[in-house]
Formats: structure tokens, sequence, C-alpha cells
């Protein structure tokens, strides 16, 4: 790629990049809507409880009852399971 085009392409991206950013403008958070009502704040307990315990904790609980109610009885290839090795005497 010639630096013309890496030029072209480095401005197409930074132009790209900053109109997003002026579009999505935090500033516009401020504002209140009509009907907007919101509640009390989260603490930090309450916080990683929901989003990092709540998911851990509902990941165990169906991995756990799926290896619980598993109903398959035979994992060992049937080939190789019923084969004994003796030595001579």
């Amino acid at each position: 790629m010639d630096k013309k085009n890496a030029l072209r392409a480095g401005a197409l991206a930074a132009g790209t990049t900053l109109m997003m950013l002026l579009m999505s403008s935090p500033a516009l958070a401020l504002t209140r809507d009509d009907g907007d009502d919101p509640g009390p704040g989260l603490s930090v307990i309450q916080t990683l409880g929901l989003y990092v315990l709540a998911p851990i904790a509902l990941f165990a609980l169906i991995a756990g009852l799926v290896w619980v109610l598993d109903r398959s009885k035979d994992r060992a290839d049937p080939t190789s399971s019923n084969i004994t090795v003796r030595g001579k005497a």
C-alpha cells in the first residue's frame, strides 16, 4: 500500500471515529426525559453480586444439574475396556 492510500485510509478512520464520538455525546444523558424515574443506585457489593456472582452461580447450578442428571453409563470405549493383559509365567 503506498503512502497516499495509507493516508486516505487513516483520515477516513479518524473522521469516522470523530463523528461517532460527536454523535454519541454524553452531555445528552444529563437531560431528563418525560416519565423518567430513576431508582436508587446500586452499591459496589450489589453490583458485584448481580453482575459477577449471580452468573457464576447460575453457571455452576446448570453444570451441576447436567452432571448429576446425566444418564449415560458407558463412557469407555467398548472394544478396549474388556481386554486383560497377563504376562506369561
